[in-house]
């Protein structure tokens, strides 16, 4: 039974695929309309290209993060210690790619 809806839902995800391909993209930009194989083909595509983890991004029978599971078992001085040290890595990154593209425009 499991196998029969499964394969139903290949079908219709493609026959989805198609008409949204076909209603959205020749609008915005120059590409042509596709089939429906060629969509079935393009979902096909992306699951190989993507992965078959579904939207529990592989962590299905429970169990978080691992960096939320760690950040629920601090205490408070913990915790401030660990987004200090976070917001510091963030400026470190955005100042060197602001530094970046400020020589890329001299």
């Amino acid at each position: 039974m499991f196998l029969f809806f499964a394969i139903a839902a290949v079908f219709g995800l493609s026959a989805i695929v198609m008409w949204l391909w076909n209603a959205v993209l020749p609008g915005l930009i120059p590409v042509h309309p596709i089939g429906y194989w060629q969509a079935m083909g393009l979902l096909v595509l992306c699951k190989i290209l993507f992965g078959f983890r579904g939207s529990g991004g592989g962590r299905k029978f429970g169990g978080g993060h691992p960096i939320g599971e760690k950040y629920q078992g601090m205490n408070e001085e913990e915790r401030q210690k660990f987004k200090e040290e976070w917001r510091q890595r963030c400026r470190i990154r955005s100042w060197k790619m602001d530094s970046k593209n400020d020589e890329k425009a001299e």
